[in-house]
């Protein structure tokens, strides 16, 4: 059976509208977002205010249940990076080939991972040297698809950014299907 279930993860001070803006997209599609944080069913605060409550902690993530991952950017990506269990999410979605979108500053998660190198990958632009540091290869265009990865550079790119997420996940979920 195919889950429906699409893993967001968050950082204090998330972009709002990148999380907010795929999160509806990802439920319009018939798809169920969840959300993890460092403590389950507590209120984690963008950087313009808008505040959400979270499913679940990241100790209580099992990549396993989820069809793929999205990490908004914001300052909420630096402030989790370098948190173990974010960086085993973030590596286990990888070894399961799953699909995997990250905006703006969501790349530096992927990087803290280990997960970006030989990868083609586009963010927020003053991490572009980041992104080359960890072995990625730098693009700027408003949505990078490469293999399982989705990546765009800001909020003006979240309706490709978007597209290629539900697409992703539509590919994902037809894998899934053929494996049952």
């Amino acid at each position: 059976m195919t889950t429906k279930k699409v893993l967001f993860i968050v950082g204090e001070e998330y972009e709002d509208i990148e999380l907010l803006y795929p999160y509806y997209r990802v439920m319009e599609e018939g798809y169920v977002p969840v959300i993890a944080w460092k403590e389950a069913k507590a209120r984690v605060t963008g950087k313009h205010g808008y505040s959400v409550l979270s499913d679940l902690s990241f100790k209580e993530v099992r990549a396993e249940e989820y069809l793929g991952l999205v990490i908004p950017g914001g300052r909420g990506p630096e402030r989790i990076r370098n948190i173990p269990e974010v960086k085993e999410i973030t590596r286990r979605f990888f070894e399961l080939k799953k699909p995997v979108a990250a905006i703006c500053h969501g790349p530096q998660i992927l990087i803290s991972a280990g997960v970006i190198k030989g990868r083609k990958v586009t963010s927020y632009e003053s991490i572009k040297d980041d992104v080359v540091a960890a072995g990625g290869e730098y693009i700027d265009a408003p949505v990078v698809e490469d293999d399982n990865l989705v990546s765009s550079r800001h909020p003006g790119d979240l309706p490709y950014f978007g597209a290629s997420l539900i697409k992703a996940l539509k590919a994902a979920e037809r894998k899934s299907a053929l494996k049952v």
